[in-house]
């Protein structure tokens, strides 16, 4: 495989990120995965942290190099993900469950797979335009498909943040999968949290990518993104990928796996109880409880 990707995670104007996002490969498999948490203090930083290193650490055991059927993997990983946020929060006797958004793609052989529930997104951009994007699972996307909104409306609904499928809650997820989308030369993957893609046009965020530079394209969007949000600028996360074909000549920021061991892996994850504005917000034993504690409900559903 060969492609290009960057990603970053910023925590706006809030006092904590409850964004989360990383990826891992393989010689023959890539995942990216995204998860934006909800709850009170702390617990959203939790329910995204469980679901993308439980999701990334799930990869890394089973993509020997690849994974045997990426949809299954897909829709194993995010229901166990979804679990053990469950388990988390029994644990803890939480009379909130923590919730988190998810956006999950798998990339092998040359196709690309992805989930997702909630209103994080994923855009599939090809030639300059806009191939393929995920579907909020929103209350105002719902209101759209029905007539009910124009897309100008929603952009300023009070509701537009209400979303009915995510990990963790009092209600099972609603996964959607993808079909298997085969990669061409030049095609640009990008996920992103309402953060990103809230204060951002579509068409702009599109343009601005399709050059596949995203090295340069991501910070380029994060700093527009955070000029637009002002005040109010949310956590903002986005991870774009650029696929090469193989005979492509290699380039300094070209990942190229082609020598790498069957049973080797590369992973780019942020760990927990990092970028806050207020370091004030939990201690380093707080942290580190944290951390065993995760560690302890993801352990449970390897």
């Amino acid at each position: 495989m060969r492609f290009t990707i960057f990603q970053e995670s910023r925590v706006g104007k809030r006092r904590t990120n409850q964004d989360r996002v990383a990826y891992s490969y393989t010689r023959d498999a890539l995942l990216l995965v995204l998860a934006d948490g909800m709850g009170g203090h702390l617990y959203g930083e939790v329910a995204a942290q469980i679901s993308v290193q439980f999701i990334a650490q799930s990869f890394q055991q089973e993509a020997r190099p690849k994974v045997t059927d990426p949809i299954l993997f897909l829709s194993r990983v995010l229901s166990n993900a979804h679990h053990a946020i469950l388990d988390y929060a029994f644990d803890k006797h939480l009379a909130d469950i923590p919730r988190t958004t998810i956006v999950a793609c798998l990339v092998q052989d040359g196709i690309a797979h992805w989930a997702h529930a909630g209103d994080s997104r994923l855009y599939l951009i090809r030639r300059g335009k806009l191939a393929a994007q995920t579907r909020d699972h929103s209350r105002v996307q719902l209101m759209l498909d029905q007539g009910l909104l124009d897309a100008e409306s929603a952009a300023i609904h009070p509701g537009r943040n209400r979303i009915f499928s995510c990990l963790g809650g009092s209600h099972p997820p609603q996964i959607e999968f993808s079909r298997g989308t085969p990669l061409a030369n030049g095609d640009v993957i990008a996920i992103c949290s309402d953060g990103v893609w809230g204060p951002l046009d579509t068409d702009a965020l599109v343009h601005t990518l399709a050059d596949g530079r995203v090295m340069d394209r991501v910070p380029q969007l994060m700093n527009e993104a955070e000029a637009l949000g002002g005040a109010q600028c949310d956590n903002m996360s986005l991870i774009a990928m650029t696929w090469h074909d193989d005979h492509q000549e290699d380039t300094p920021d070209t990942v190229s796996t082609r020598t790498m061991p069957a049973d080797a892996f590369t992973t780019q994850m942020e760990g927990f109880g990092r970028n806050k504005r207020d370091q004030e917000d939990l201690s380093e034993d707080e942290i580190e409880r944290a951390i065993r504690e995760i560690n302890a409900a993801i352990h449970k559903f390897k």
